[in-house]
């Protein structure tokens, strides 16, 4: 667990920035709910006649003047997006990174196997993955309850799991191209979450692009759906999850195969 140990040190910062920041932002967006209610008469019918720019945020499907309609669209997109930059950033950087910034000689001159390396590695993605994910929870449900509201724990509940599923997806397929990256990783993981939110804006507003939801994890994660419905179509997280294990696989057998600059 020395690994383990060692990147979560390594990048406590940044896992405690992010997360203050997600959580930062979900809290003020839940303390605005209560003004936002009073004034959103009327508004339904505004948001839901702006063809594709309603369609490609699910505000069709939802009242703005509900909690959980709120929360899907504004709270849900902070998460969304903000878990996906997180995770995609941390996990195309624990591999390649070794390589960046020369330290490749000093570790794999130590008694570990290369596999163990990458399983440690990726066990360091996972934990700071919960970790974000589970301090985000608190916040909001803290922050529902310090407003008055009783908290829509099945509404709620499922929309974190999405997204922490959503988390998961991308920290596989960015695990698994950081296997594959000597220099940099920065961009690679920015483009790799931005990409997936804008594939899933385009399934939402055409229907000949349906199939992208198979494709991008923000398509089963899709907060006015999961509210509408109350559930998580099973063949998206299916395919998303079959795409998070690809990559991990990938990476093991690249990192424990390749040749690596010191």
């Amino acid at each position: 667990m020395t690994i383990v140990w060692h990147e979560l040190k390594q990048n406590r910062t940044s896992l405690v920035v992010w997360t203050a920041a997600i959580g930062f932002l979900l809290a003020v967006c839940i303390f605005m709910f209560p003004e936002m209610e009073g004034q959103m008469d009327g508004m339904d019918e505004i948001f839901s006649s702006m063809g594709s720019f309603t369609e490609a945020f699910g505000m069709d499907q939802v009242s703005f003047g509900t909690l959980t309609g709120f929360y899907s669209v504004e709270c849900g997109n902070i998460l969304g997006l903000g878990g996906a930059f997180f995770t995609s950033l941390t996990a195309a950087a624990i591999l390649s990174k070794e390589e960046k910034d020369h330290t490749a000689e000093f570790l794999l001159t130590q008694p570990v196997s290369r596999f163990r390396i990458v399983t440690e590695k990726l066990a360091a993605v996972m934990v700071q993955v919960i970790i974000l994910n589970m301090v985000v929870f608190i916040i909001s449900i803290s922050s529902v309850r310090a407003i008055g509201e009783s908290v829509p724990w099945k509404e709620i509940c499922l929309l974190h799991f999405a997204y922490f599923l959503l988390q998961i997806e991308l920290a596989g397929i960015c695990f698994g191209i950081s296997a594959f990256l000597r220099q940099g990783s920065i961009g690679t993981g920015l483009g790799i979450a931005a990409v997936m939110y804008f594939l899933n804006l385009i399934a939402n507003i055409s229907d000949r692009a349906g199939f992208l939801k198979y494709v991008t994890p923000f398509g089963y994660a899709e907060g006015a759906d999961i509210v509408a419905n109350l559930c998580l179509e099973q063949m998206p997280v299916i395919t998303g999850m079959t795409l998070a294990a690809a990559g991990i696989l990938a990476g093991y057998v690249k990192y424990c195969r390749k040749d690596i600059l010191s």
